[in-house]
């Protein structure tokens, strides 16, 4: 009996040797790792919510980017620029306003006389064809401020292209080449992006040709508060990536898996201007709405929602300071009379959680949202007010709290803030009228040229200039160079500026 045991045993024993070993060899050697169980583990054997409905890539062939790849290398076009500035005087000596040199106004026209400077600038940047009839979209800033465009396609073609229309607040610009039968990207859409999910950046980086690197989203709704930068109305709503992306990469295309645009590599994050591990895309939903715009209208048709809200990144104590809660969504600080918001009966306190459906998140996913719609849309806006979720519509409104188009005009080109003198203002200077200058975009005309704000602009080609509408009927009748006239106060004599706006 004791014998029949101890080969039972040992049978036993053998057994579950042979079946450790067979195991051990099935999944070490095929690089498969086995997980414990839940259960092992002591758990209560339930899935994460956040893995709900996750196959992972098991059995899945290997990620290709090769037809993607493809299919936007030819769209992706390299743009070099050539521009020149000028430094010239106009301003009054002694002035405190800057190093001063001597300088005639037949300079302006190839005069001679006085001291100028011209300095050659170049630049590099990438291009995205969007039309078979050559329609390009880039960055504004990689064509901001230069007197020739140059597109060389992926085949060497190379073109002169002109601009059509440019928009600083989101950093978009479309240029125009003259040829036919283009390549072109196809619009995907950016609400569908994910984050984790694979995307390819296409450009030319470095004064390399055609370059594609590869990534993953990293993150949605990033604002860097670098837009702010060359307008007053930033618009910021960054798909965050860690595709590889340089200096020259600028206006080029990020790509998903399936070959379709889904936004304008915009930025990087580095501590040396080289690529650090973070680039910053526009969506391509922006993207689209921008650029219709532009080739419709000549300018963006901004809609307002017509809130304060809480910025993005508060620090607890400033929360405390300014009354704001604690809660997931958009805080409304405030909503101004005459406003969007107010007239659909959105307060104070309120919480913003979606925009016709899509959720937000924080103040860079709302203005996202909103950044792809006209004055004059209706949008569902749903918040949140003392624990309960509700949802009204509201009729978006432009700047100025109205639903009418905003047409464009040459007044925009001197990137600059403009305001009327008052009656009391014009009489301590001694003039029946005029404009002053209060500030200077860095990225404008008139940030090309020796002028200072404070500047009160007194005639326009000639003619007496009282307000802002008088300076924008002259300059819009203008052929592109404006002859501006003006003081500043506290100093005695009248200072010329000429400026060149375009056609």
């Amino acid at each position: 009996m004791k014998f029949k045991q101890i080969v039972t045993v040992v049978l036993i024993s053998a057994v579950t040797t042979v079946a450790t070993l067979w195991a051990y060899n099935k999944f070490s050697r095929s690089g498969t790792y086995v997980y414990q169980s839940a259960k092992d583990n002591n758990d209560t054997g339930k899935i994460p919510a956040n893995y709900a409905g996750f196959n992972g890539m098991a059995g899945a062939d290997p990620v290709d980017f090769s037809a993607a790849a493809n299919a936007a290398i030819p769209a992706t076009v390299h743009i070099k620029t050539k521009a020149t500035r000028t430094a010239s005087n106009n301003l009054p000596r002694n002035s405190p306003f800057g190093d001063l040199f001597d300088m005639d106004l037949d300079d302006f026209f190839g005069g001679g006389g006085g001291r100028m400077r011209s300095i050659p600038q170049q630049a590099s940047g990438t291009g995205a064809i969007i039309s078979e009839d050559g329609y390009i979209v880039t960055n504004n800033h990689v064509i901001d401020g230069a007197d020739e465009i140059n597109v060389t396609l992926n085949n060497k073609k190379a073109f002169k292209a002109k601009l059509v229309a440019a928009d600083p607040s989101s950093d978009l610009a479309v240029i125009k080449i003259d040829a036919k039968n283009l390549p072109f990207l196809i619009y995907g859409n950016s609400d569908d992006v994910k984050v984790g999910q694979w995307v390819l950046a296409v450009g030319y980086p470095l004064t390399l040709e055609t370059t594609v690197t590869a990534g993953i989203v990293s993150a949605k709704g990033r604002t860097l508060d670098i837009n702010s930068r060359q307008s007053r109305t930033p618009i910021e709503s960054f798909i965050q990536t860690d595709a590889a992306v340089n200096p020259g990469n600028s206006g080029g295309p990020l790509i998903n898996t399936d070959g379709k645009l889904i936004g304008i590599n915009s930025a990087i994050a580095s501590p040396t201007g080289a690529y650090a591990g973070y680039s910053f895309t526009i969506p391509v939903n922006i993207v689209k709405k921008i650029v219709s715009d532009l080739m419709k209208h000549g300018t963006v048709q901004r809609a307002y929602l017509g809130i304060e809200y809480a910025p993005d990144g508060m620090s607890d104590e400033q929360k405390t300071n300014n009354g704001v809660k604690e809660g997931e969504g958009v805080y409304v600080m405030a909503t101004p009379s005459g406003g969007a918001a107010a007239a659909a009966g959105i307060q104070k306190g309120d919480f913003i959680t979606k925009v016709n459906g899509q959720p937000v998140y924080s103040g860079a996913d709302m203005v996202g949202q909103i950044a792809t719609y006209r004055p004059g849309d209706k949008v569902a806006i749903t918040y949140r007010r003392d624990g309960k979720e509700s949802t009204t519509n509201v009729t978006l409104r432009n700047q100025s709290g109205t639903t009418d188009m905003v047409k464009t005009s040459k007044l925009d080109k001197l990137g600059a803030e403009l305001v009327t003198l008052n009656k009391n203002e014009a009489k301590e200077l001694g003039i029946n009228g005029g404009v002053a200058i209060k500030s200077i975009d860095r990225r404008g005309v008139l940030s090309k040229v020796r002028i200072q704000e404070g500047y009160v602009i007194l005639k326009a080609n000639n003619k007496e200039v009282k307000n802002v509408e008088d300076l924008t009927k002259v300059i819009d009748e203008s052929n592109g160079t404006v002859k501006l006239e003006g003081m500043y106060p506290g100093y005695e004599g009248i200072y010329p500026i000429v400026i060149n706006l375009g056609n």
